[in-house]
């Protein structure tokens, strides 16, 4: 069956928040999840129901059968193997953010054109330099690219990528890529979403 992006971008919510119950917590329904992040209890049982089937009646859903259901949907027990072309504030930031192991994403090195940033970070991952991006993805087989370099070079990393063998790309540059269809792109523009929350804010 296929599950709209929607449903998707809601689905990581629900898992957070039944990894944030007590651990003696073993039944949830669909009513509770959703009065602890503000939804409609009909939205979230219909979302649930995509994935897991209905809960049961007075009973609810059991907490770790739901957690594997999302996990599975989302493909977070198929740990994915990524690098980072970029390694300023905001590709520092990712390299030694922990918290994406939880999502299946397992950022393995981070890639610079300045030497000066080269080496071990602050967590044991290393930067090393653009120029072994290549022989690295292919080496280790990484499939996905995390693009935080300056608009001006990404087009020219998303190649790189693109040529090392990386199947998807999330791209934080505010730029357009071109690359092959067969290549996922996923665009996030930090500037767009600062620009929305400021207009909401003088409305």
């Amino acid at each position: 069956m296929s599950i709209s992006q929607t449903v998707i971008r809601r689905l990581p919510m629900y898992l957070h928040y039944l990894k944030q119950l007590p651990e003696e917590t073993h039944n949830v329904s669909a009513t509770t999840i959703a009065a602890g992040l503000g939804l409609g209890d009909v939205q979230v049982r219909k979302d649930l129901a995509l994935i897991s089937g209905a809960g049961k009646p007075k009973v609810g859903y059991e907490k770790a059968e739901l957690m594997d259901a999302i996990e599975d949907c989302l493909g977070y027990k198929d740990k994915k193997l990524a690098v980072i072309a970029g390694a300023g504030k905001l590709g520092t930031a990712f390299l030694e953010f922990e918290g994406f192991n939880d999502y299946g994403l397992n950022i393995a090195a981070a890639f610079d054109n300045n030497l000066s940033k080269t080496g071990c970070s602050n967590t044991g991952k290393y930067i090393y330099p653009i120029s072994d991006l290549k022989e690295f993805c292919r080496t280790e087989k990484v499939i996905i690219g995390i693009i935080t370099v300056p608009s001006s070079d990404a087009q020219n990393v998303c190649d790189m990528m693109v040529e090392s063998g990386i199947k998807a790309i999330w791209n934080f540059a505010p730029v357009k890529l071109n690359a092959p269809e067969s290549v996922i792109i996923q665009n996030e523009n930090l500037a767009s979403s600062l620009a929305l929350l400021s207009n909401r804010l003088a409305r």
